[in-house]
């Protein structure tokens, strides 16, 4: 379909009434049914819409779709093209505020709608956050970078390493925090890479996003720069944290440690939860509350240097009923140098793949058990197939998450090779990636034990 037709995704009967109405996209129509009447302006249709529906944008920001029938009328009264760049903002700087680097890669907190499809893409900079977002003058000195703009589940090792260089360089050159803007999806796998390739860190590194795109009246976008910009240039945090909802409302946002967090959920706000351990803290009303103190702190120094060796050839693998023993061969066969796999219970695996498991080990292949079940230790020793594992030489992880030791493996492959000097470093606690029991209130439901979860 041509890029400048004016019923753009609307075809069949619904395209044959816009057109006896005049009407054309970001027409403001009035949309009358004989049960109730719309007002609204007339949206691109996604190609993969049906023939019998409009898209509305009402007043309110929300986009509706209306059924179209045979006795609906349609009137045009009036035309609002779309536009969706903001004005580009450069923010004065104010001697005494602390200074943040945001550094925007993409996502959804830096998105907005592509109706020909429906999806969300990236469009706003930086720039024009700040304009949208203008509590963020009130807060610090703000400079902004982007690095690129990809979606998160895009993202490959050789981005972390990327994200992690600029990072250092603008810790190293006097920023006091910096924000990464990232998507939500992948959001847990960065920030766990940055966790393990950032030594030294003085001063925070705070991961965010949004669930929600910029442009709907529901976006946690601005509560989430807002906190995390807070968190960047007020916390005395030394690592890397993601900061997002805390709950469905907009209360308050959790300052979670970026080995122990995890997307939990595809859309709600509040997604992302620390496993298996409480959030370090949390952000409301513009002030930051602790809620452990076993944290590195901030400091003055400016030598930040980034651990960027790297072998990206790991795969994670869940295993399940029925899994087949060539899945494993293949991996072996295609040249990986590490497989993670996500087991049952206290890390299980069918028996029927065990030979390939022992096959891959002996052919060099580095081969870690987590749990699937998120929560809890692997407890490898307890039943006889952990104990057939454990003979073989897989290595026990204890409660890291699955995300994180498939990141950790792909940073220590990058460092050694050697059998040995894998295990010791897959079962060393490096980043709070591994706890040493997990807390009685570290279950989801708890949280910490903060309200409203």
């Amino acid at each position: 379909m041509s890029g400048d037709d004016n019923l753009r995704g609307y075809r069949g009967f619904t395209r044959k009434k816009l057109e006896e109405a005049g009407v054309k996209i970001w027409s403001v129509v009035r949309v009358i049914n004989p049960d109730a009447t719309y007002e609204g302006i007339l949206l691109p249709r996604s190609e993969l819409g049906d023939e019998n529906h409009v898209v509305l944008k009402l007043k309110t920001g929300y986009n509706i779709g209306v059924r179209i029938k045979e006795e609906t009328v349609i009137k045009e009264i009036g035309y609002s093209p779309g536009h969706y760049a903001l004005p580009e903002k450069k923010v004065e700087f104010k001697p005494g505020m602390p200074l943040v680097t945001l550094i925007g890669t993409g996502g959804t907190v830096a998105s907005r709608l592509d109706y020909r499809t429906g999806a969300v893409i990236p469009a706003f900079t930086p720039q024009e956050l700040f304009s949208a977002v203008p509590e963020l003058e009130d807060i610090c000195n703000l400079e902004t970078v982007s690095l690129f703009e990809i979606f998160s589940e895009d993202m490959k090792p050789e981005c972390w390493v990327q994200i992690a260089e600029r990072v250092a360089k603008e810790i190293n050159k006097g920023a006091d925090g910096v924000i990464v803007a990232h998507g939500t999806d992948t959001m847990h796998f960065t920030s766990a890479a940055l966790s393990f390739m950032l030594k030294d860190l003085s001063v925070p590194v705070v991961l965010v996003g949004s669930q929600r795109s910029s442009d709907r009246p529901s976006s946690d976008a601005a509560i989430n720069l807002i906190s995390s910009a807070i968190v960047a240039s007020r916390s005395d945090i030394a690592e890397v944290v993601v900061c997002m909802h805390g709950s469905s409302n907009d209360d308050y946002n959790l300052i979670h440690r970026g080995t122990r967090v995890r997307k939990m959920h595809t859309s709600r706000r509040d997604a992302f939860r620390t496993l298996g351990d409480i959030p370090l803290g949390l952000v409301a009303n513009g002030t930051i509350r602790m809620l452990r103190d076993d944290y590195r702190r901030r400091s003055g120094h400016r030598n930040v240097t980034v651990d960027h060796k790297i072998d990206p050839r790991v795969v994670l693998l869940y295993t399940y009923p029925g899994m087949q023993p060539d899945l494993i061969e293949h991996v072996v066969e295609a040249g990986y140098h590490g497989i993670v796999l996500a087991g049952t219970g206290l890390g299980h695996c069918p028996k029927t793949i065990i030979p390939q498991i022992e096959g891959a080990i002996k052919e060099g292949v580095a081969v870690a058990m987590t749990s699937q079940c998120l929560y809890g230790f692997v407890g490898m020793n307890v039943y006889e197939r952990g104990r057939d594992l454990l003979k073989i030489g897989v290595i026990p992880c204890g409660n890291m998450l699955p995300e994180t030791a498939y990141v950790k493996l792909i940073y220590v492959l990058g460092h050694t090779k050697d059998a040995n000097e894998v295990r010791e470093m897959m079962t060393s606690n490096m980043c709070g990636e591994i706890t040493s029991r997990e807390l009685y209130n570290a279950y989801t439901i708890l949280q910490g034990g903060l309200e409203n979860l």
